[in-house]
């Protein structure tokens, strides 16, 4: 796997400039280019979601050394960056004033038959593997802190019992009981990571209004 990280002024696991290493020496990527499909792979490569904003001109400050990658263009399902079409390793016409950067929605996703970017069965990211969440008392408050965390605007259903099917693996939340003015589900009251009598037949989903631009 690719060794990248996000770093810089304001940054957090799943938000900053995006560096690569390469050829024992981390370096950035330019701007040229950069979009939602580019950050897509990036925020999918470090398990932080999907992408909501690709945000150039050093918006998380200049970093130093290489400029790495230049022209990238991902088609947004590539399984790590430097896959996607790029000018050759170090070959830019960039400072770094034009250092790229992502802001990833975190560490949630939607998933499952008949899921969209902004419909799916709920499944968050934690111990190094993804997990659902189950229905125990799921409802539009906890869907709508879901659909915005997803830049998806607002709730319109929070369906129950797999919906969009049975998810695989641990069932990580159960209780979740959001006010609907929390950043993330993760900051909803729950009763703790994979404490739960669950089964995937009660995973939890959203169907949210839709993207906003």
């Amino acid at each position: 796997m690719d060794a990248i990280r996000l770093v810089g002024s304001g940054s957090t696991r799943c938000s900053g400039r995006v560096e690569i290493y390469y050829n024992n020496s981390w370096g950035t990527v330019c701007d040229d280019g950069w979009g939602l499909n580019d950050a897509e792979v990036v925020c999918r490569q470090i398990n932080c979601g999907s992408a909501l904003q690709a945000p150039p001109s050093a918006h998380f400050g200049a970093g130093t050394g290489q400029i790495w990658l230049d022209d990238v263009t991902c088609s947004g399902n590539e399984s790590s960056l430097t896959t996607c079409v790029h000018n050759q390793f170090g070959s830019h016409n960039c400072v770094h004033w034009e250092d790229a950067g992502v802001i990833c929605s975190g560490p949630i996703r939607l998933a499952g038959p008949g899921s969209t970017r902004c419909s799916g069965r709920v499944e968050v990211y934690h111990s190094k593997s993804w997990g659902t969440v189950c229905d125990d008392g799921w409802d539009l408050n906890d869907a709508e802190v879901v659909c915005r965390q997803l830049n998806c605007g607002s709730a319109l259903q929070a369906p129950r019992s797999a919906y969009f099917g049975a998810g695989t693996g641990q069932i990580w939340l159960n209780n979740v009981t959001c006010s609907r003015s929390e950043s993330s589900l993760i900051g909803c009251q729950h009763s703790g990571f994979g404490s739960n009598t669950c089964e995937h037949g009660q995973d939890a989903a959203v169907i949210c209004s839709g993207e906003i631009h």
